[in-house]
């Protein structure tokens, strides 16, 4: 079995609970599409990502976050935001869900993923969601000496970047399956998932066990 899944049609006896239709913000308050499932870990329940439905802007229609990128939105009520516009996205390559049912096709596809994040990632400071990474305004104009000091400046050590997994000193770039402080509404999510894990991943398989909670909500 693989080591990750998805809820698919699995569905909470709260719906009220449940984050999947939530909308996702990017960069600008520019709106991203809408949270249209996750992609969880079988053994502990814990959101690895988010699968953002774009409605049709992004030529692969859908496109994945790492959970622990998110936060709830300050401006919209209930719905969530992270430091990407439009044109970061195109240059993921492309999600196919059908990749989760080999581990050895989901790790190639998170090696790849991964290395887009590498190549301009979004860094911000520890325990904030302030976002240090030039945009491409403040880039322009500046020598490429001068933006590698103010990607450093107040730099408080090796941890200054530890947050989303990036670090200023190394190649590599780990994206952290730790997702912390995004909000109640994210927690309790998780939560149920976590309470329901076995259950999700039998309705997954084609087994019975969940069918009150997936005609729910």
């Amino acid at each position: 079995m693989a080591q990750c899944g998805m809820l698919r049609d699995y569905r909470f006896t709260n719906a009220a609970e449940d984050i999947r239709g939530s909308k996702l913000y990017g960069l600008n308050d520019e709106k991203l599409g809408k949270i249209d499932d996750v992609i969880f870990d079988h053994a502990s329940g814990s959101i690895r990502y988010v699968v953002v439905d774009t409605g049709g802007w992004l030529s692969s229609k859908k496109f994945i976050v790492p959970a622990e990128r998110l936060r709830c939105s300050a401006e919209h009520k209930d719905d969530f935001a992270v430091d990407l516009d439009k044109t970061q996205v195109e240059k993921f390559p492309p999600y196919n869900e059908k990749d989760l049912e080999s581990d050895q096709q989901w790790a190639d596809y998170e090696g790849k993923y991964r290395s887009k994040w590498e190549a301009k990632p979004v860094m911000h400071r520890a325990e904030t969601d302030r976002n240090i990474t030039p945009t491409t305004k403040q880039m322009q104009g500046n020598s490429p000496s001068a933006r590698a000091a103010d990607s450093t400046a107040g730099s408080t050590g090796a941890g200054a970047f530890e947050q989303g997994g990036f670090a200023a000193s190394t190649n590599t770039v780990e994206i952290s399956h730790s997702a912390v402080g995004i909000g109640p509404r994210w927690d309790t999510f998780q939560n149920r998932l976590r309470e329901r894990r076995k259950e999700v991943i039998n309705t997954g398989s084609g087994q019975t066990g969940a069918e009150t909670y997936r005609k729910a909500g």
